[in-house]
């Protein structure tokens, strides 16, 4: 390789995001006329209600088309700040409140702010594959903590605990969970707080919850970031609207990062976004029972077509299903799942090592959709055994 073609071991390195791939295959497949059951991309198939909608036009008709305070617009901190009271009972100063383009974005600069090459951030396995991605490019090394089915896939803090080291940057949780739907119980969550290094708690899927409740690590520390948005709860993926709440000396250093890397946030969606928590929660929560009517559809499904779910998921809008019967091969199950069964699913070792041999099932489609996309599953692993579709 010449030096003029060269790529930086940080850019070769990074794997690709695999649901990401999936879908562009799938839609590859589509374009030829076949049809694929969705079932593997993270993102609600809702428009994002008439509120949010109305206020981003609103704004561009008045000519809010331009850069924002690099923290983001000071009345939607406001909001933010008051839906944190609302939710969860804690008091964040919207001094301390940074909008981002996108939670990602915030998860990424949250994280360059606490480690240094050669840091170490604790997270569970199975989790979210972009955590691992983000650590290594920033010259870190992820520590993971092994959940397990069997214990429904929650995060026990002694086996955390015992991952600590003088090299640990940050323990990093979320709840409810991407891929499994877990939910921290408050004494978890509490526990973890108290470990010691700085937590930092993904709760973009706070307000998609089926079973018990979704806590926030601001209820338990003063010391911890949150990371959330407004893609998932509502319906808002194009919109690229998140935020971080940070300690206070943490702040000033995340907004250095913001100026240089975006300068600010989208300025209308940021007026989206505070119609968002002022006027389209009831609209969210319409939104959520539908999930959760289709969460118990897909886990019917699962259970009708001999594919029963051992944890079923609290919150989020994922099943993650246990297909080790049928081999341990997740990423080939999920290429065969695609291209013969014409469904499209998440293998799970893109989640760790922990996920290997499950698939996750996304219920962020329609009933109708859910169910024939399990019969396809279905029919597609009695015809490897020989049996009747």
């Amino acid at each position: 390789m010449t030096r003029a073609s060269h790529v930086a071991r940080r850019a070769r390195e990074i794997t690709p995001f695999a649901v990401m791939d999936i879908l562009e295959r799938a839609r590859e497949i589509e374009s030829r006329g076949s049809g694929v059951v969705h079932l593997e991309i993270g993102e609600p198939d809702f428009v994002t209600p008439a509120p949010i909608r109305r206020a981003g036009i609103a704004a561009i008709r008045r000519g809010m088309t331009h850069y924002t305070h690099s923290l983001g617009l000071l009345e939607l901190r406001r909001a933010i700040h008051g839906h944190m009271e609302h939710e969860h009972g804690v008091t964040v100063p919207p001094e301390r409140i940074m909008v981002t383009e996108g939670s990602s974005s915030a998860l990424l600069m949250t994280l360059a702010a606490l480690v240094e090459p050669g840091g170490e951030v604790i997270a569970p396995d199975p989790c979210y594959p972009c955590y691992h991605n983000f650590v290594e490019f920033l010259g870190g090394k992820t520590v993971r903590v092994r959940t397990h089915e069997r214990d429904g896939f929650a995060l026990d803090p002694d086996s955390v605990a015992r991952r600590i080291t003088r090299r640990t940057a940050a323990i990093l949780i979320n709840s409810p969970a991407n891929p499994t739907g877990m939910i921290l119980d408050a004494g978890t969550m509490r526990a973890i707080a108290r470990l010691g290094p700085p937590v930092v708690s993904d709760e973009i899927y706070h307000g998609l919850v089926y079973e018990g409740a979704a806590h926030s690590l601001l209820e338990f520390s003063r010391r911890g970031f949150v990371v959330n948005g407004f893609s998932k709860r509502f319906a808002m993926t194009g919109w690229r609207l998140g935020y971080v709440i940070a300690p206070q000396p943490y702040v000033r250093p995340l907004q250095r990062m913001q100026q240089n890397f975006t300068i600010s946030p989208n300025s209308f969606s940021q007026w989206g976004g505070v119609a968002a928590l002022r006027e389209a929660l009831p609209h969210a929560e319409r939104m959520r029972r539908q999930f959760a009517r289709r969460r118990r559809a897909m886990l019917d499904a699962l259970e009708n077509a001999g594919l029963p779910v051992a944890c079923a998921p609290k919150g989020a809008y994922y099943v993650f299903v246990n297909m080790r019967r049928h081999g341990r091969d997740s990423r080939r199950m999920a290429h065969e799942l695609l291209e013969r069964a014409r469904v499209a699913v998440t293998p799970g070792v893109e989640f760790g090592p922990g996920g290997e041999g499950f698939i996750r099932l996304s219920y962020a489609n329609s009933v109708e959709n859910i169910i024939e996309g399990i019969r396809r599953i279905a029919r597609h692993f009695s015809s490897l055994a020989g049996g009747k579709p």
